[in-house]
């Protein structure tokens, strides 16, 4: 059984979080720098960008845990920390600055940064604002979500309770992700907590086989980042029997976990720079499960698609095209396309070839906040989905002066 609970990365036993304004941006009312602590060590795991270029503080932090073990996280927001000559000396002093204020080991912290790329990042802010932060330490989820975004406009947080052999156990996240955001991972920022008794080498096995049906199927812009990852903490404090093998109880804590992260790459899709619309594509039918996850991705990562929707335009020419270029093995004259929202669902396509049907009530299914984008391969029973968001005029205009 698993329900939805308030609390985010602070909902699980023993993790307190807070995020506060040290001086890296250069709005004072925006949080830039977040933390989040576990009482005692964790086992922990992480996922990397797959862009050659990456940040210092994948570096540091995939050096860190290589043990299989963490106990906090930190991350500024405003500047990348990538591509600078003294990336991993400022991430390593990061590291160190938050280890001797909690009295722990600096190769214990997960260190992460997010903002432009290139720009040196001067430490004495945060190594100004680290007492405040750790002092501040408590259910502050919210503060921490904050600390970490940066073109986003809501924040991105989450969490359940889920059960282990009987066990009350808990997991919560937070996000941030807005652009830069395409398979495969890590292609966003993502920190995790649950206070499930788990191995590093089952929490890792989770995490990686997780991000396939998740993170690896978001999509804003086509563009892979240099500096995100997907990070989780498990400090045990449940007290269910550790999960060190495959079983039940594993399969409870994958539920879980994807729970999360699927909760949270809605949030990141929805939350798209400059987006209107969540798209959500759902193939069915496809002859493997690697088949439909082509199909989908192809069809989210469309600018011709996304434009469409952006327009409330039916045009499901543009999803047959995604389809056909995708490499994906499918039967293109078997294909069938549905589009559905709130206000109702419509089929356009069947068998490969266009269907009468109501442009007035189709421009009223696609004027919705969230759509999604049904297709059915008629080839077998494999199922994918992926989540996209509209292309529009404001992405331009973000991105057209984000570093000035």
């Amino acid at each position: 059984m698993m329900k939805q609970i308030e609390g985010g990365v602070c909902a699980a036993k023993g993790f307190t979080a807070n995020g506060i304004h040290c001086g890296i941006r250069k709005n004072k009312t925006k949080r830039d720098i977040a933390l989040i602590y576990s009482a005692v060590p964790a086992t922990a795991a992480a996922v990397y960008t797959q862009n050659l270029v990456k940040g210092a503080p994948l570096i540091v932090t995939k050096e860190h845990i290589s043990d299989g073990r963490a106990q906090a996280m930190i991350c500024n927001s405003g500047n990348a920390n990538t591509c600078n000559a003294n990336g991993i000396e400022i991430a390593e002093q990061m590291s160190e600055l938050l280890a001797k204020e909690l009295h722990m080991s600096a190769k214990d912290v997960i260190v992460a940064s997010t903002g432009v790329i290139g720009q040196p990042l001067n430490i004495t802010p945060i190594e100004a604002g680290i007492p405040t932060l750790v002092a501040g330490l408590g259910a502050h989820s919210h503060y921490a979500c904050e600390g970490i975004m940066t073109t986003d406009t809501k924040p991105k947080e989450i969490s359940f309770e889920f059960e282990v052999d009987g066990v009350p156990c808990r997991i919560g996240g937070i996000a941030k992700g807005s652009g830069m955001i395409h398979p495969n991972m890590a292609t966003m920022l993502v920190f995790i907590t649950t206070d499930c008794a788990i191995t590093a080498e089952m929490l890792n096995k989770a995490l990686k086989e997780d991000v396939k049906t998740s993170f690896n199927m978001v999509s804003v812009d086509g563009d892979t980042s240099t500096n995100d990852m997907v990070s989780i903490m498990a400090n045990g404090l449940a007290d269910n029997p550790i999960i060190a093998s495959e079983g039940k109880a594993f399969d409870a804590f994958c539920e879980a976990l994807h729970a999360v992260t699927a909760y949270l790459c809605r949030m990141i899709a929805g939350d798209g720079e400059g987006a209107t619309k969540l798209l959500e594509c759902v193939v069915t039918g496809a002859k493997t499960e690697d088949a439909a996850k082509i199909v989908a991705k192809s069809v989210i990562c469309s600018s011709l698609l996304k434009a469409a929707m952006f327009g409330a335009d039916a045009n499901w020419g543009r999803v047959l095209c995604a389809i056909g270029y995708s490499g994906a093995d499918v039967d293109i004259h078997a294909v069938d396309v549905a589009f559905r929202s709130a206000k109702g669902e419509i089929s356009v396509c069947k068998n490969g070839a266009g269907v009468p049907f109501s442009e007035e009530l189709a421009k009223d299914i696609l004027l919705e906040g969230e759509i999604q984008i049904l297709i059915e391969l008629n080839s077998g029973s494999a199922t994918a989905t992926a989540w996209g968001c509209d292309l529009t005029y404001e992405y331009v205009k973000i991105n057209g002066d984000y570093r000035t």
